[in-house]
């Protein structure tokens, strides 16, 4: 095996750098994820992911976690309900959704991001997660790298593998492409015990997603675990709008004011999101790597996730993306027929790309689409259409 006595490091670890890891610990692989959190509980996982048959739920599959994510996932969060402004529903799929359809081509279960976290951790042997562990810089050495890391620590790897999202540090190691701002920006609310705080909202979502569209503005809603519900106002923006402070995010005075003028068209029963949202509220500008991108390759470096390929998130494949990253890197670095690992990284690095771009065209496409005049009609028509099949 190529990667036989050799030290693998992955820094970050999200779901993409965690499947990884535990598909290269059944190779009996040396690997450490070096990650920045201080504990796994150290900070709120986001929205619940829905995975899909031929990636994340593949990968989860391979790594022998299918069962745990059977005991797991969430029935029913991926029903949907389209509807107006004004809360017309224009399409539902909770009357004739079956709760569990593995092996369905259009079935995407959901998980809370949390929940397939701790799946994901409990996989791995002790010790192979490293956490407080802040990437800081890198140096080249004996063919592999010295990493160092914020808390003044230093560790050596013969292969170091960025999984450590958009704003990856590693990345610039091999590559100075940078990604473009998409033109739309995501708020990002969380809603505590929602029964309670929330009754509307809690009724309205009945356990599943509500897409919400006005002429070019959304609200993207979601059930979590522990009765909580994640939700997104989505809009065309500026960039320069999301630092000018015209809108604070930690004052939720200031944060109605915002809603109430930016969403003034719709029906003022939406205003409970942020009158019982936590604070602050996240502001997420959407970013997108170039299609076109490209690199040279090398034998001790490279790259997974957000941090070889953002995108938008509108064609709900980040973390599936992710996911089948870290399979197929995994299967490359074991498959017999590469002669070296330079060689299975560059065969794993140009399938991704090209498996990427087409992803995030498809997640650019959607996004124009949802923030259009005729967004509404055209999501109906959307999943109408998978519906159907």
């Amino acid at each position: 095996m190529k990667l036989e006595n050799k030290q693998i490091a992955i820094i970050g670890g999200g779901p993409g750098g965690l499947t990884l890891a535990r598909l290269l610990q059944l190779q009996g692989l040396d690997v450490k994820v070096y990650e920045r959190d201080s504990n796994p509980n150290a900070r709120v996982q986001g929205s619940p992911l829905d995975l899909h048959e031929e990636s994340g739920l593949a990968a989860l599959s391979k790594a022998g976690l299918l069962a745990e994510f059977k005991a797991n996932f969430m029935p029913g969060a991926d029903r949907k309900q389209i509807m107006d402004e004004q809360c017309k529903v224009f399409f539902s799929d909770h009357e004739d959704k079956l709760e569990e359809n593995f092996g369905h081509e259009h079935f995407r279960p959901e998980i809370d991001r949390g929940v397939l976290r701790q799946i994901l951790l409990q996989s791995l042997n002790t010790g192979v997660v490293v956490w407080g562990k802040q990437f800081l810089r890198m140096e080249e050495t004996n063919g592999g790298w010295n990493i160092s890391f914020a808390d003044g620590s230093v560790a050596y790897a013969d292969l170091v593998i960025a999984a450590d999202g958009a704003n990856s540090k590693v990345r610039p190691y091999l590559t100075d492409i940078k990604p473009f701002y998409s033109g739309i920006t995501m708020l990002e609310g969380n809603i505590a015990d929602a029964q309670k705080h929330a009754p509307w909202i809690n009724d309205l979502l009945n356990g599943g997603k509500i897409m919400a569209f006005g002429a070019t503005e959304n609200l993207l809603l979601g059930q979590k675990a522990g009765a909580e519900i994640g939700f997104y106002a989505s809009f065309k923006a500026d960039l320069d709008w999301v630092y000018s402070k015209e809108v604070d995010y930690n004052n939720r005075a200031n944060l109605l004011a915002w809603f109430g003028q930016k969403y003034s068209k719709w029906s003022a029963e939406w205003k409970e999101l942020f009158e019982q949202s936590e604070l602050p509220i996240v502001p997420r500008p959407i970013y997108c790597m170039p299609l076109d991108q490209e690199w040279q390759a090398k034998s001790n470096l490279t790259l997974l996730g957000d941090a070889a390929h953002v995108m938008p998130p509108f064609a709900g494949e980040g973390v599936n993306m992710a996911m089948q990253d870290a399979l197929e890197l995994s299967e490359c670095l074991q498959s017999e027929k590469y002669d070296s690992i330079l060689q299975a990284i560059e065969n794993y690095e140009q399938q991704m790309r090209k498996r990427a771009s087409a992803a995030a065209k498809e997640s650019l496409d959607n996004g124009e689409l949802m923030h259009s005049a005729g967004s509404l009609h055209a999501m109906i028509d959307l999943f109408s259409a998978h519906t159907n099949k």
